[in-house]
């Protein structure tokens, strides 16, 4: 028998200038009684399937649609970290939130990548007047394959006309504006389809119909449901980028929001990781110990916060990517969605299995805050391509990917700057995303010289030599994926099971590579700023040892007991966090500060 006992309450934070911990601040002083973002209001919009208009308001008002509209059309969105961080925060509070707000960026990115800088800034100052924006892709009977799709834009005088319906679309409903795929040939094709930004209030009544809300599993308040179009006049104006290349154009954006979603599955394993860490810490066995102080609660609470620190990783060097890598964003974006919820899901699940024994539905969670987010995070999975889509998207690219990891081929300048956390990128030039990476996928094709350098720094006294040993069993790792690569051949839309554990290895390798890249361009910084070469305290690699061995245990490689130990520094590090959602377990907490600035929360 447990029995809960109360918690301090959450210190107050200090002041910061951020917009991600200004928005914290904001979410955090909301979620009292009565209030939009308290667990009992969330609850209760769930139970009922209602929208959460008082929620998205308050988003409004903080200013959150100018991070979707970029700096060149008007608006706050010059780094993409830092619209995940925004995100990641509301996300953190409640997802439903998140997806039925953030849906305007992935309507309107296609403008961003192709639209006139006219047209481009008109819409941007739509949506940061409160302009919602949706995405119509999907039809009822052809998911993911947007080459089959029905939906037909005709030419007729003075523009075309619309006909058709869109089906299982977030926000299209509520929104103001709408970008349509359409098919524009009638064959077909790659060429046959373009894109096409409707703004519905200048429809005339009669011209479409919204269709009925879909019942979902998770999110159940979010608008998902569909529009049929019936004749309805398009200008010329109306058409994104040039007739025939709505698909590449769609493609290319995708690599942008897929990236994007990361920020939804990050929130949502913070979110389920805070409630676990509370309730473990809070509730107390026959013998007066806290769960969290048992050793099997200890070892998957690290275990879990492990995991998050892998997608967090994997996250941040992707985002970063956006601006530094760009020409390689059909790997990274395929990556990150395939393997970041996937890996949220995972630690949720663990979490899941945990606490359910211990009533975490009853009166340890009495909003069942923790059900919520498990059944709303199933639902990030499939936005934007499915873990299945990614990756056949990856495994496409596989002999690319493996030629130039045998070459040792990278982009030095680009790469250092997707890892150095805290720095401002450059411009994200849009030109620059290609349907397919030429270049590989340097933070992968990077791992044999980061390894290396882990060692010399093992060697000179600066690292230690078991950090050196899990990096350079993840460059081995690495290399036989990357020689398993080379001799796989798949007939296209045939790829059999060993295709796509191939891919999952890949993202594995990906995710340890990009730690291991944070933590060294992390540690340069550091010494850069101190102008001294000195050792890195231990406190500073848990985490990355910690994404390491999580790596490599589900690359099926060895892992001994002493290295497993990491989980229970990293159980301890969670639990000293102070309790309330403005308060994650965060590896940007650990790069690139010098130790006094960090050593308080640290493990």
């Amino acid at each position: 028998m447990t029995t809960a006992v109360p918690r301090s309450p959450a210190p107050a934070q200090p002041a910061s200038a951020t917009p991600a911990s200004e928005l914290t601040a904001l979410l955090d002083g909301l979620t009292g009684p009565g209030q939009p973002f308290a667990a009992e209001t969330l609850a209760a919009l769930d139970r009922a399937e209602a929208f959460p208009e008082d929620a998205c308001r308050v988003l409004d008002e903080f200013g959150l649609p100018r991070y979707y509209v970029p700096a060149e059309h008007g608006g706050a969105m010059d780094d993409f970290s830092v619209v995940m961080q925004l995100l990641r925060g509301v996300s953190r509070v409640d997802l439903t939130v998140a997806a039925a707000h953030g849906k305007t960026y992935l309507g309107a990115v296609s403008t961003w990548i192709a639209g006139d800088p006219e047209r481009a800034a008109r819409l941007g100052r739509r949506i940061i007047d409160g302009a919602v924006v949706s995405c119509a892709l999907t039809e009822r009977h052809h998911g993911s394959d947007l080459l089959a799709g029905e939906v037909v834009a005709e030419r007729s005088a003075g523009g075309r006309r619309l006909s058709g319906e869109k089906w299982l679309i977030n926000n299209v409903t509520r929104a103001d504006l709408v970008t349509v795929l359409a098919r524009t040939d009638e064959a077909g094709g790659p060429l046959g389809f373009s894109l096409f930004l409707v703004d519905k209030e200048q429809l005339e009544p009669g011209r479409y119909t919204d269709l009925p809300k879909v019942p979902t599993y998770g999110i159940r308040g979010a608008a998902i449901g569909g529009i049929a179009f019936h004749d309805a006049p398009l200008s010329d104006d109306a058409l994104v980028g040039g007739t025939g290349q709505g698909v590449e154009i769609i493609l290319k954006s995708l690599h942008v929001t897929r990236t994007g979603c990361v920020a939804m599955s990050l929130g949502a394993g913070d979110h389920a990781l805070r409630l676990a860490a509370e309730f473990t810490a809070r509730t107390r066995t026959e013998s007066g110990h806290s769960l969290a102080e048992l050793p099997a609660v200890r070892r998957e609470l690290g275990e879990a916060t492990a995991t998050l620190l892998l997608a967090e990783a994997t996250s941040l060097v992707a985002v970063r990517s956006v601006h530094a890598l760009t020409g390689e964003m059909s790997v990274v974006s395929a990556v990150a969605k395939a393997s970041v919820p996937a890996y949220v899901d995972d630690l949720i699940a663990r979490l899941f299995h945990l606490l359910g024994p211990h009533g975490l539905a009853g009166s340890g969670d009495p909003h069942g805050e923790f059900a919520k987010v498990e059944r709303d995070h199933r639902i990030i999975g499939i936005f934007d391509g499915s873990s299945l889509v990614n990756r056949n998207a990856l495994i496409d690219q596989f002999a690319r990917l493996a030629r130039a990891y045998r070459k040792g081929r990278w982009d030095a300048a680009g790469l250092a700057a997707a890892t150095t956390a805290h720095t401002a990128p450059g411009p994200f030039r849009t030109e620059s995303l290609n349907l397919i990476s030429s270049g590989g996928a340097s933070v992968v094709a990077s791992l044999p010289a980061a390894a290396a350098e882990v060692r010399q720094l093992a060697d000179d006294g600066l690292a230690s030599g078991a950090l050196a040993d899990l990096a350079e069993r993840l460059r081995a790792a690495a290399d036989r994926l990357h020689e398993d690569m080379a001799g796989a051949r798949f007939a296209p839309r045939a790829v059999p099971v060993r295709g796509f554990e191939l891919a999952e290895r890949f993202e594995l390798c990906f995710g340890a590579a990009a730690a291991l890249h944070l933590w060294l361009r992390g540690r340069s910084t550091w010494n850069t700023r101190s102008m001294r070469s000195t050792p890195v305290p231990a406190w500073t690699t848990p985490w990355l040892r910690g994404c390491l061995v999580k790596a490599l245990t589900d690359l099926g490689e060895h892992v001994d007991e002493t290295e497993r130990r990491v989980h229970g520094e990293l159980a301890d590090a969670l639990l000293a966090r102070p309790a309330g959602p403005g308060a994650p377990y965060s590896l940007l907490d650990r790069l690139g500060a010098a130790p006094d600035t960090q050593e308080a929360s640290a493990s």
